[in-house]
């Protein structure tokens, strides 16, 4: 299948130009800004902390609370799947007197961004499930890093790309996390070691692994020296599954 999409008179060029009805491609990436020592994390915005999937054991509204003064009237965009696992968005506009609350009920959220142009927000903007962050836009980035994601309903996701980097004078274990839909538990679906001295960690998928409907990917950090910002990031071609 991806070998003939290759092949198509626009190739890959065509997939990221939406020419072909199915075909889409999913550009995920994920940063954490200061993992400490010997501490073991999702690579998002949030230091030394696992994802909380555990916050969407169901679908639920969304809030983000009162932001900075300066980031007032600031128009957020969150994409993530509903009850359903089918994808959905929503923009909100986001506060500095009280929490901003979405209309939507979500089971996933996989991004958010600043939609007003440029603007830059002046601090962290959270995305919360009741109570807890689930989604963060780190101060002066305008869009979330996390190196999460969840394929929607009636799509099979095939990861053709990994890329990692660490911090100068910091070394870290790396694992790619699946939760397969259907599994109570996410287990390693690829493993890797990187450090700062050493460049960054690339790897091709000759054979793209796929991953079916309503599973979870999740790309988790060890640090085993030094404190360090660590970076991963990952190509997925995702394909809608025959009726």
């Amino acid at each position: 299948m991806i070998q003939d999409i290759i092949r198509l008179p626009h190739g890959l060029l065509g997939v990221a130009a939406n020419h072909y009805q199915g075909l889409s491609h999913v550009h995920k990436f994920g940063a954490v800004p200061a993992m400490s020592q010997n501490s073991t994390g999702t690579i998002w915005d949030v230091n030394d902390t696992a994802y909380p999937w555990s916050s969407f054991t169901s679908a639920g509204t969304l809030s983000v609370p009162a932001v900075n003064a300066s980031d007032n009237g600031k128009t957020i965009r969150i994409i993530g799947l509903n009850a359903s696992y089918d994808l959905i968005q929503e923009v909100v506009t986001v506060s500095s007197a009280e929490a901003t609350a979405t209309t939507s009920s979500f089971i996933r959220v996989v991004e958010a961004f600043i939609t007003n142009g440029s603007a830059i927000n002046v601090a962290d903007i959270n995305v919360q499930k009741g109570g807890v962050t689930v989604m963060r836009i780190t101060a002066g980035k305008a869009v979330s890093h996390a190196a999460i994601y969840t394929v929607p309903a009636g799509y099979t996701a095939y990861i053709m790309k990994g890329a990692a980097t660490c911090q100068d004078g910091a070394d870290a274990t790396g694992d790619m996390y699946v939760r397969y839909f259907g599994e109570a538990s996410f287990r390693v679906g690829h493993s890797f070691e990187f450090s700062g001295a050493g460049g960054e960690y690339m790897y091709d998928f000759g054979i793209p692994l796929r991953i079916p409907e309503k599973s979870d990917i999740d790309i988790r950090a060890t640090v085993r020296s030094n404190n360090a910002r660590i970076t991963a990031a990952f190509d997925i071609m995702l394909i809608a599954d025959k009726s």
